[in-house]
């Protein structure tokens, strides 16, 4: 089993313990999320530490993306629950990047792969996506992308 699952399930049992409702929830629901990823496919399987991470920040992207939509629907206390998620799912992730580090970034992937322009926008950002390593949100990466190789 990955290191980061069973942190997850001994966090979730502190939670527990402190009757934390939402750190609860939050992680039963990563969990479950992880569970439904291993079973998922012709056989089941343990997922890499890699794997899990990419889940939980595929939940953290589902809960702002969540949090957005009740906000902009005039429904604070659905959208402060949504961030609250949120943040107990980001404590699991890897720190994000800076706008300078992801502009540094898309530099040297540009470099990389010989970018001249827009058509090479693919290579570049397979290119920078490898670099970040979930350390910077696809959507970051593709508008620098396109600033870069346009400017």
């Amino acid at each position: 089993m990955s290191e980061l699952k069973d942190r997850l399930q001994a966090d979730l049992t502190g939670a527990i313990r402190a009757r934390d409702e939402v750190t609860t929830a939050t992680l039963r629901m990563a969990l479950t999320a992880i569970t439904t990823e291993e079973v998922a496919g012709s056989s089941a399987r343990q997922l890499s530490d890699d794997e899990v991470l990419k889940v939980l920040a595929r939940e953290a992207k589902k809960r702002r993306e969540a949090a957005e939509a009740f906000s902009s629907a005039d429904r604070p206390e659905l959208a402060d629950r949504e961030q609250a998620e949120g943040a107990v799912l980001d404590r699991y992730l890897p720190t994000q990047l800076g706008d300078q580090e992801v502009a540094d970034l898309v530099r040297a992937a540009i470099k990389e792969t010989g970018a001249t322009g827009m058509p090479h926008m693919g290579a570049v950002m397979k290119a920078a996506q490898a670099r970040a390593a979930g350390r910077a949100d696809g959507r970051r990466l593709s508008a620098e992308v396109r600033k870069q190789l346009a400017g």
